[in-house]
């Protein structure tokens, strides 16, 4: 498995405008990492690969969702050195994933407690499953002291089918996580 990827990709990031022009104009600014028990991909920095359009959208649907009205919504652009990255497009990845699950699922039923579980169909911004599973298979790898992962990408299917009996969805976008500062090269 090719962990370390070879290549760069253009990312990009919802926010809003104040952010924007304060990572432009202040070198020493950079975008806070996300830690909510809901994000899909665990905590990192969240940037959608190569669809600037799709992010702008998020962001208006995101300031709409959560009643901010003060606010411009904004996207900011960055090249991503991907670093050690969970690929969740490739094999090796997502059987360490479905090891973590396992993991995860011994532990809470030893404690007597279900696990968590991802928000029915339709609220796809709540992943709580995923985002553990996620974190439990970075925390697993820092107590075999094997190297952390820089970042973590995976497809994501979202939104109404573009035509009837397809599963190419209208909002589909693939979504990186950033752990490391390191990886985004050019804000």
């Amino acid at each position: 498995m090719y962990q370390r990827l070879p290549n760069w990709v253009l990312g990009f990031h919802g926010t809003d405008e104040d952010t924007v022009n304060k990572i432009l104009n202040n070198p020493e600014s950079h975008l806070n990492s996300s830690a909510n028990a809901h994000d899909w991909l665990g905590k990192g920095i969240y940037f959608w690969e190569n669809d600037p359009a799709r992010v702008l959208e998020f962001s208006k649907e995101r300031m709409r969702w959560k009643g901010i009205t003060d606010k411009t919504p904004a996207v900011i652009g960055a090249i991503i050195d991907l670093g050690l990255c969970l690929n969740l497009f490739e094999q090796p990845a997502l059987e360490q994933l479905s090891l973590a699950h396992e993991v995860l699922a011994t532990d809470f039923e030893a404690l007597g407690s279900p696990l968590p579980e991802n928000a029915p169909d339709g609220k796809l911004w709540s992943k709580n499953l995923d985002c553990l599973v996620i974190d439990t298979l970075h925390a697993t790898r820092e107590l075999m002291e094997m190297a952390s992962y820089d970042s973590v990408r995976s497809a994501f299917q979202e939104g109404a089918p573009t035509y009837p009996g397809t599963e190419f969805r209208m909002k589909n976008h693939i979504q990186i996580a950033v752990r490391s500062h390191t990886c985004i090269l050019n804000p």
